[in-house]
């Protein structure tokens, strides 16, 4: 491996977030997916979850929208949603939905620089219901048009950006977020 290699993969290392995860429930489309994971490897996002509780597990991602980005993550997949839940309790403090209620937020009025867990839900549905009532809360992305949704891929990134935006001005990328244990596994994994 080159030393201009090695340099890469370090510097991406020392701006993976352990403390912020993306949550797909029943989406559909392999290359959504595919296109959320890019966005998840450009914030520095390290680990994300897929749950499918409707549809059978993926085989494979849509290699072109990732850009061979699912080769960079660690992809959680789950086929029963208390057990999904269970883990992401364990990791992360706070869980919160896209989720078009009453109750939402605007998410530029959160605050994304904590431990969270962002649930996206499927193209046609949207996140179910038994997710957003075990969520902390629900936001959704302020809009002026006719049509009161984005694509599942979209939303996410915009999402996304926002955390990255907020958690770049609180300083977290300033210095190597993962566990040194995470940090050495991960560099052995992608120098392999």
């Amino acid at each position: 491996m080159t030393p201009e290699r090695i340099k890469r993969l370090t510097t991406v290392l020392d701006k993976r977030q352990q403390n912020l995860t993306v949550v797909l429930e029943n989406v559909t489309d392999p290359h959504n997916i595919s296109a959320v994971m890019r966005t998840c490897d450009a914030v520095g996002i390290q680990d994300i979850y897929v749950l499918n509780t409707r549809i059978p597990p993926h085989r494979k991602w849509g290699a072109k929208s990732s850009s061979s980005a699912a080769k960079w993550l660690t992809i959680h997949q789950y086929t029963d949603m208390e057990t999904c839940l269970g883990d992401l309790r364990k990791r992360y403090e706070k869980i919160y939905t896209t989720c078009l209620s009453e109750d939402s937020v605007q998410l530029y009025d959160m605050d994304l620089t904590g431990s969270l867990a962002l649930v996206f839900g499927n193209e046609h549905d949207g996140v179910s219901a038994e997710i957003s009532a075990a969520a902390d809360g629900n936001f959704i992305i302020p809009q002026v048009g006719m049509i009161r949704s984005l694509n599942i891929s979209v939303a996410c990134a915009v999402t996304l950006y926002e955390a990255f935006r907020q958690k770049s001005a609180a300083g977290h990328y300033r210095e190597p977020a993962l566990s040194p244990e995470n940090y050495a596994q991960l560099r052995k994994q992608w120098e392999a």
